[in-house]
């Protein structure tokens, strides 16, 4: 307000902070009802400014608290409940304390994802404490960038103080929630069997395996398929579950057990035939379903018992750790991925550091970043798999076969050595380099520049 109009606002500088990049508000992790609210009240360019440093803070918390991301849906859940938090901070230095409630819709449904996921309270505190520091210390730059120098201390004195008792709030009001939803989840019968699991996949249970049968409604002592579903969309749970049960139906599954592990994700086991008769779909037809469902999904092979519920778990896990290094290399997605096709790729790429040394020492330049050396480690790749066919990999790549001839001959001048030098080693680091692509291309150290 003018001072002709009414009262000056509090602390008008704060009406000047402004992002450093391009930031538009459609990029908020807010619902647009809240975003146009807060530009209402404190103006678009520190909304703007909030959202940028919402993104920097995020990172900075997931970086230093891992437990706290485990999804793409889960980062975005946590995005938008720091964002409320950021955006509070705003209300509190510009309106006061009273203007900002310590907590919101989007806070508490945080709080609600880590009680499920079984994250401790001290991680869930320690988050709050790392995003506190990270505002606090935006704030204060920002104050003595825009507050005149001699007023500068007092101002720096009070943001601090005040930002420290509504964090303060919040935390109490955090634990609370936190605690309330703990009580309710921790007498459900859905947290029995997240416990149940956790139990079961850890090596050194001991657990009786007909007690666990009867926990989890699911009969252990038969053939299992593990799968792991995932999406980016944040509060799809009842897709994921639809999903997974209806992939497991279409590989013969029996009996399903769901366990949902994050905002966006789950594991989810089928009680299967052991000579796998009984499917009713081939992986296209469950890729496509998938596909429609906007999910992915990660088999592993079925085992027996107990120890077999473990290991197509965990190479349900590996087959997805794959296809999320493939995503971010930015090959197209596969939306049903079974771990005996990408077997191989998920034990290469353990350790991806020694992966990537790997890759760039066997294939040289070939290994370099461009359309054209792509173009040639394709070729070759199909090249060596097609046992040499010049008819097989044109008509794999559409491409003419005088083409394919023309690709492999330059790739051998670019290596330096003929094909049958190193041919195993040669051909896993192209299929390394095909399916993980800057992953294993890149030193780390540069792709993190």
């Amino acid at each position: 307000m003018t001072e002709t109009g009414g009262p000056r606002p509090r602390r008008a500088w704060i009406a000047r902070l402004g992002p450093r990049g391009e930031v538009d508000v459609d990029r908020a992790a807010s619902p647009r009802a809240v975003v146009e609210d807060a530009v209402a009240r404190v103006g678009a360019d520190p909304v703007r400014w909030a959202i940028e440093l919402n993104s920097v803070v995020v990172r900075r918390i997931v970086g230093e608290v891992p437990a706290l991301g485990g999804s793409p849906a889960a980062v975005e859940l946590l995005r938008r409940g720091n964002e409320a938090t950021t955006l509070r901070a705003l209300f509190t230095l510009v309106e006061g304390p009273a203007a900002a409630p310590p907590t919101d819709e989007a806070i508490l449904e945080g709080i609600h994802e880590f009680v499920h996921r079984a994250v401790p309270l001290e991680r869930v505190l320690h988050g709050v404490r790392i995003g506190h520091a990270a505002t606090t210390e935006a704030f204060l730059r920002a104050c003595a960038e825009l507050v005149d120098p001699e007023a500068a201390v007092d101002e720096v004195t009070a943001i601090s103080r005040e930002l420290f008792s509504y964090v303060d709030d919040l935390s109490d009001t955090m634990i609370r929630a936190y605690l309330v939803e703990h009580e309710v989840w921790s007498t459900s019968a859905a947290a029995a069997r997240a416990d149940m699991v956790r139990s079961l996949l850890s090596d050194a249970t001991t657990t009786d395996v007909g007690e666990a049968s009867r926990v989890l409604g699911y009969d252990l002592r038969r053939t299992h398929e593990a799968v792991v579903v995932w999406s980016d969309a944040p509060n799809g749970s009842s897709t994921l579950q639809a999903a997974a049960t209806e992939a497991l139906w279409a590989r013969g599954a029996t009996t399903t057990l769901v366990v949902p592990v994050a905002s966006g994700r789950l594991w989810a086991w089928g009680t299967v035939p052991s000579d796998g008769t009984r499917r009713t779909g081939s992986w296209e037809t469950i890729a496509d379903a998938l596909s429609r469902q906007r999910t992915q999904a990660a088999f592993g092979t079925p085992g027996r018992g107990v120890e077999g519920f473990r290991r197509s778990h965990r190479e349900a896990r590996r087959a997805e750790r794959v296809e999320r290094l493939r995503r971010e290399a930015g090959r197209v997605p596969r939306h049903a991925t079974a771990y005996a096709d990408v077997a191989a790729i998920a034990l290469l790429a353990t350790d991806l550091d020694a992966a990537g040394d790997f890759v760039r020492h066997e294939l040289g330049g070939l290994a370099t970043r461009s359309a054209s050396m792509e173009a040639l480690r394709t070729t070759l790749y199909h090249y060596i798999g097609a046992e040499r066919s010049l008819v097989d990999v044109a008509r794999r790549l559409h491409v003419a076969r005088g083409t394919v001839t023309y690709r492999v001959k330059r790739a051998q001048e670019v290596l330096g050595h003929g094909l049958d030098d190193r041919l195993f080693t040669l051909h896993t680091a192209l299929a390394l380099a095909e399916e993980l692509g800057d992953a294993v291309l890149v030193p780390r150290d540069d792709a993190e520049r």
